[in-house]
């Protein structure tokens, strides 16, 4: 999996695409984990740009908790930003969206991570 990463007022945008399941979950993990590795106290935020992601599953979900967990350990910050509406659902539904940061639009994020 792809990963596409911007430099925005001072947060990193990283946006994906596709499916995030059981074939996704571990490439995208593996893509993120340079990103995360810099998510730290002092460093830019990351914002995932969830708008191309057409459906993630519960380890799909999983990978993200880990995602948080290691920001949150480094004193770092992570939001998800611009759910399509089936990956909206799964969120809704697993309580996700109050579990993590979750804004409708990256402008959203970006202004609230800054």
């Amino acid at each position: 999996m792809q990963l596409r990463a911007q430099l925005i007022d001072g947060i990193q945008l990283v946006s994906t695409q596709g499916r995030i399941d059981q074939a996704g979950a571990e490439p995208f993990s593996a893509a993120l984990s340079p990103y995360l590795a810099d998510c730290c106290a002092g460093q830019p935020a990351i914002v995932l740009d969830f708008a191309g992601v057409e459906y993630i599953s519960s380890i799909g979900l999983r990978a993200l908790m880990l995602a948080h967990k290691q920001a949150t350990a480094q004193q770092g910050r992570i939001a998800i930003a611009a759910l399509t509406p089936l990956v909206a659902e799964v969120f809704a539904i697993s309580h996700f969206d109050q579990v993590l940061k979750v804004y409708p639009t990256v402008a959203d994020a970006i202004e609230a991570l800054r």
